[in-house]
């Protein structure tokens, strides 16, 4: 594909932000154009957010200029750049669960008269935006609430199109879409680009970019660290643009071999999921779990960890039947990562220290008293060891990149020494290179005899990573093998089939 010739509808030039001492952005230029997709990509911490907020006139900038439409662009806030064509559609959907889907579109562009919402335009607004997306089946009057999440994601694209959109910005959007949304998501975004719009698109997924988009922009510690068509350059040059060196290997492969059963589960069951789970995992090694969305990935893992009851079955963790509690499951090894660090994963207002030795503070309690100074030297380790980037010890978790916290929710289970680890999505939303070096973590951890359960929907990184894969699929664990004994397809074919065809193949 040829480079657009066309006046961009977006220019951003030599845009600079700072914060206090910190550079965030330093002469950042970029260029949308009509009909086109714009992937931009960097690493957490990179200036991604920065930039997009500077756009959406969350931010001002210190320097640099703002060109929409052939107009200089200088949004006094949100509201304004929304007004005059820039929607932003997040990883995390703004919208009110319990109004419709019509007073979420509407919803901060009523039209009105002597203070009265027409609801009449309303409606036939709405109606033509969500014709234009090819959803006008999509019933103006139900609860945004009662939706799935690909539906939602409509609504909110339908509410930037309401506003005459020219520029979207999709930030991170198919992290929490099961792969059907996905492929649904790149029909609309194909689209819009059919109507005129400029689309700039944020992913960690690089086969994600080269699917939807053009161009690419590469960040780097607040800088421009490369940019050009995405059919000149190759996943590994870009993976080594984003982090400043080369990238030998994207999934690296740590030699390790199994050893005996160190996790026996026999007829796990919740009250909705998991329902009668069988599995056994052994020493060394790394076994995934794939499923769609609502499989009960996470509910088996947290039913191992007792963080959800009651539960049925059998759970023998080295050969021993243990008390289903998190406190009593720690003790017997066991350490769980969260899907949602924000949420439970980690305490988003207290220090690294404090998220990374909690759950174990016997090494520094003497009668009743921490000593603080050995806890925040053994925190000190732990960054160095996972190369946490943070001002200190005692900084917030929440000032944190999303990497950065992850690596902390990590550091945890690996402080508390646990020697079976359920991982839940453990890259998810998390860069490239962090994504690399957690797969090369795992793959020590089970070379030291560790023992990993893997949830992930990302294919690519459960065949690269992963000894073993099974498939869930309405709360029951439906096959295991060997991974080599998997294709991408079979693993998808098997998610989503039912009880009667998983067992007649």
């Amino acid at each position: 594909m040829s480079q657009p010739t066309t006046q961009p509808i977006l220019s951003m030039h030599r845009i600079e932000k700072r914060f206090g001492a910190t550079q965030a952005l330093k002469d950042i230029s970029l260029t949308a154009h009509a009909g086109e997709t714009l992937a931009l990509i960097g690493e957490n911490g990179a200036g991604k957010s920065t930039l997009m907020k500077i756009l959406s006139g969350a931010h001002s900038p210190d320097a640099g200029t703002m060109m929409l439409d052939g107009q200089v662009y200088r949004p006094r806030g949100p509201h304004e750049a929304r007004k005059v064509g820039i929607a932003m559609i997040y990883q995390e959907l703004s919208l009110a669960p319990d109004l419709s889907v019509e007073e979420n579109i509407m919803l901060g562009q009523e039209r009105s008269h002597f203070g009265f919402i027409r609801k009449s335009q309303h409606r036939l607004r709405v109606r033509h935006v969500l014709s234009l997306l090819g959803h006008a089946d999509l019933n103006p009057e139900r609860k945004v609430g009662s939706l799935s999440i690909g539906t939602q994601q409509i609504v909110e694209i339908a509410r930037g199109l309401a506003s005459d959109a020219k520029v979207m910005v999709f930030d991170e959007p198919t992290s929490s879409l099961a792969a059907h949304d996905v492929q649904e998501l790149f029909r609309l975004i194909r689209r819009l680009q059919t109507q005129g719009l400029a689309i700039v698109y944020i992913s960690h997924f690089l086969e994600e970019i080269r699917e939807i988009a053009h161009r690419y922009v590469v960040l780097r510690d607040g800088k421009s660290a490369g940019d050009g068509l995405l059919q000149d350059i190759s996943n590994r040059q870009i993976v080594s643009l984003m982090v400043g060196r080369n990238v030998d290997e994207l999934f690296p492969k740590v030699p390790h071999s199994m050893g005996e059963t160190v996790l026996d589960v026999s007829g796990l069951s919740g009250v909705r999921m998991p329902r009668s789970v069988n599995l056994k995992l052994r020493a060394g090694e790394v076994m995934g779990l794939f499923g769609l969305i609502g499989a009960g990935r996470t509910e088996t893992l947290r039913h191992l960890m007792g963080l959800d009851g009651p539960s049925s079955g059998s759970v023998l963790i080295h050969g021993r039947q243990g008390r289903a509690t998190p406190q009593a499951r720690i003790r017997d090894g066991l350490g769980i990562v969260s899907e949602d660090r924000k949420g439970e994963g980690l305490s988003q207002s207290m220090s690294i220290v404090d998220n990374l030795t909690l759950s174990d503070l016997k090494p520094y309690s003497k009668l009743g008293l921490l000593n603080l100074t050995k806890r925040r030297k053994e925190a000190d380790r732990w960054m160095k060891t996972l190369s946490i980037k943070a001002r200190s010890p005692l900084q917030s978790v929440s000032q944190l990149s999303g990497g950065n916290q992850q690596k902390v929710a990590i550091a945890r289970v690996l402080h508390q020494d646990a020697t079976i680890l359920l991982l839940d999505e453990p890259t998810r939303g998390i860069d490239v290179g962090t994504k690399a070096e957690i797969y090369q973590w795992v793959g020590e951890l089970a070379a030291k005899g560790k023992s990993i359960l893997f949830v992930s929907s990302y294919l690519p990184e459960l065949m690269a990573v992963c000894d073993t894969i099974g498939v869930m699929a309405k709360g029951r664990l439906r096959e295991v093998r060997p991974t080599h004994d998997w294709t991408q397809g079979e693993l998808l074919s098997v998610a989503v089939s039912t009880d009667e065809e998983s067992q007649s193949k």
